[in-house]
């Protein structure tokens, strides 16, 4: 059966059924229907579908954002994909695992990292799983690629000495505010610059921030960083209602950030520097002193415990200690 067909057909039954049965059975309704069709041939008497990629393409998206994946995952995923379409232009169903070696080959002969490859590998067997498991095309010809192995480098987190370089440039009240609330929160960068001054909690010096997928998750800070943010506050003259604003009078967004941690790195002459490094490094100093991990990964808000565990730095010595204490 044609597979444009195959796909017209079940839109235009979705779309008829929808008013009359609930989501639940019009979700088997379409399964047994797609089933059923396998045994079929199915033409349109009238004009045919244009672009089955096109149309399968754009089920796919739907289905991510029924999944809540969040639009900054969507638009990843949306042009990797894209991206490879139209390099192949080739048909979806006409996709086989020799057209997406070759391409992911070219794609590291032009220098693209390992680990790049591997991340659109996922993403790759995100897309034609989906399709698979849905009876949209009829082999997965993701299922013989294998991954990719990437080479596992050391994620660091800040030393002592490198936040006391760090501080100590901290020359204005709202880079001490940004630098001290990273480090106390472990918060990812939109996260922060999401933030509103009316959402600080200083009775109990915490935050609500909504995270990955609209989550939303309580946050902590400690008495120093509740200082530094009153002192930022105290220097604002603005009605805005953003936490942290730039100097033209706007909320700040992840680049200003990330441009200042940028500025501070040069001048405290310490390297790698960067907005996920706070995240590492709160990590590994609450796993130090005794924090539950199930405990860390709520604040960090993964869902997956094997996250958490990448993000944190074993100190050597410990390990060694331990292993003489308790071996």
């Amino acid at each position: 059966m044609s597979l444009e067909n195959k796909v017209a057909f079940l839109k235009d039954l979705e779309h008829g059924l929808s008013d009359s049965v609930t989501a639940a059975d019009l979700s088997r309704v379409l399964t047994v229907v797609s089933d059923t069709l396998q045994h079929y041939e199915l033409s349109i008497s009238a004009q045919p579908c244009a672009s089955g990629s096109t149309d399968l393409f754009d089920a796919w998206i739907a289905a991510l954002r029924i999944q809540n994946r969040s639009e900054k995952t969507i638009a990843l995923y949306r042009n990797t994909i894209s991206k490879l379409l139209d390099h192949l232009a080739v048909p979806v169903r006409n996709i086989t695992v020799y057209h997406l070696r070759a391409w992911l080959s070219k794609e590291k002969e032009r220098g693209i990292s390992d680990c790049t490859l591997e991340n659109n590998r996922q993403i790759f067997s995100s897309f034609f799983g989906w399709l698979w498991r849905e009876g949209l095309i009829e082999k997965n010809p993701v299922a013989n690629l294998g991954a990719i192995k990437v080479q596992k480098k050391v994620r660091e987190a800040y030393a002592d000495v490198d936040i006391e370089k760090l501080k100590s440039v901290c020359s204005s009240p709202r880079n001490m505010a940004i630098f001290m609330f990273l480090l106390s929160t472990g918060c990812r960068i939109s996260e922060v610059t999401a933030l509103n001054r009316e959402d600080l909690n200083f009775h109990d010096k915490e935050v609500v921030v909504l995270g990955k997928g609209n989550k939303e998750r309580t946050v902590f800070f400690d008495d120093v960083t509740a200082m530094h943010l009153r002192r930022y506050l105290a220097t604002r003259t603005d009605d805005i209602p953003a936490l942290f604003i730039g100097k033209r009078l706007e909320r700040l967004q992840p680049g200003g950030v990330r441009a200042m941690l940028k500025v501070l790195a040069a001048s405290a002459g310490v390297d790698h520097v960067h907005p996920h490094k706070f995240r590492r490094t709160l990590a590994t100093v609450l796993i130090a002193h005794g924090m539950p991990i199930q405990e860390v990964a709520a604040i960090l808000g993964h869902d997956k415990l094997d996250t958490t565990m990448k993000y944190v730095v074993l100190d050597k010595s410990a390990v060694k200690n331990s292993y003489r204490r308790y071996a």
